[in-house]
């Protein structure tokens, strides 16, 4: 039985939390404050985020860290990518040589376009690449934690890494694959939001499934060529954390940056938008740190510059799907 601390009550954090319990491993839910660990051990459920949702005898909530992480053989990092930063020193006096950390973000740092695993680095500058491991995949939570079928990756530099926690999280039900490219499965993650916003944005206009299939097409083509000018490999893109993922958030009704697109497609302005959310939609930050990690290795992304137009330029989705379709087209 392995002892695990989840750092951030998301959804997703909340999610792994109850999967790892009901695998029969010791789970603890670090929260904001006490007030928020209250509400949680009352209702035995986050009801905010996953109703409905009880939380196995072995998960528990607490909001002091110590008592989260200290002797915590995992810690899995699940707050809001650009809320990581300031979370990670809680971790600070906690992280000893043995412990694996394991983030499961999807997103990118805006101001330095910096992965999560690099964040970590630098706030916690005693860890080693070999403690670190990434877990990403198309892994809508709420199918996740209702037991439907769904798979997903972990890659970590060093291998054994990976397979213990194959080992901890692997079932019948949530198939754990393992990688030793870290860079691709974390960049997979986090940038195929950007382009899960564009094909929601495809949906609220109207586009049809011609359509969208294509711009899905050339938008993992997109992030393919960051991801490999990052150091990823292409074959990674190919996969769940690439491929699959993408395919998961541009046409499931559950996902949050498909939903963000489509709104705006039908003509609500970003902040209404993100004003009725209860969840993070982590598309919106990351594809502005999209392109800032594009300039900084030259690479074009034209989906991702007119998404950010949208988005923050108040550029007419209608203009720039013309602008799409009216590119000189070339060889696939």
């Amino acid at each position: 039985m392995a002892r695990v601390g989840v750092l951030g009550t998301t959804s997703w954090g909340s999610t792994l939390g109850i999967v790892l319990a009901r695998r029969g491993h010791e789970g603890t839910l670090c929260a904001r404050s006490d007030e928020e660990a209250g509400h949680l051990n009352q209702d035995q459920e986050n009801r905010r985020l996953l109703p409905d949702v009880p939380f196995p005898s072995s998960l528990t909530v607490t909001a002091d860290a110590a008592s989260a992480f200290t002797n915590a053989d995992l810690v899995m990092v699940c707050t809001p990518s650009q809320r990581l930063r300031e979370n990670l020193p809680l971790l600070r006096p906690h992280i000893q040589r043995s412990t694996v950390l394991l983030s499961a973000i999807k997103g990118l740092e805006k101001g330095s376009g910096k992965r999560m695993t690099q964040i970590i680095r630098e706030e916690l500058p005693d860890v080693e690449d070999s403690q670190l491991c990434v877990l990403s995949g198309p892994n809508l939570s709420k199918e996740v934690v209702e037991a439907k079928p769904s798979s997903t990756v972990v890659a970590a530099h060093d291998l054994r890494v990976a397979e213990w926690v194959q080992e901890i999280y692997n079932s019948n039900t949530f198939r754990v694959y393992t990688n030793d490219d870290v860079v691709g499965v974390e960049l997979g993650g986090a940038l195929k939001n950007a382009i899960a916003i564009g094909a929601g944005i495809s949906d609220g206009l109207g586009h049809g499934a011609n359509g969208k299939a294509a711009f899905v097409t050339r938008g993992l083509a997109e992030i393919t060529r960051l991801s490999v000018a990052c150091g990823a490999k292409p074959l990674t893109l190919s996969g769940l954390a690439g491929l699959g993922d993408m395919v998961a958030t541009c046409f499931s009704i559950l996902s949050r940056n498909r939903y963000v697109g489509e709104q705006i497609g039908q003509g609500h302005p970003l902040s209404e938008v993100l004003g009725g959310m209860v969840h993070v939609a982590e598309g919106v930050s990351t594809t502005e740190a999209a392109l800032q990690l594009a300039k900084q290795h030259g690479v074009e992304m034209p989906i991702t510059e007119l998404t950010a137009r949208i988005l923050f330029e108040g550029l007419d989705p209608k203009e720039a799907a013309a602008s799409l379709l009216s590119r000189a087209p070339g060889q696939e």
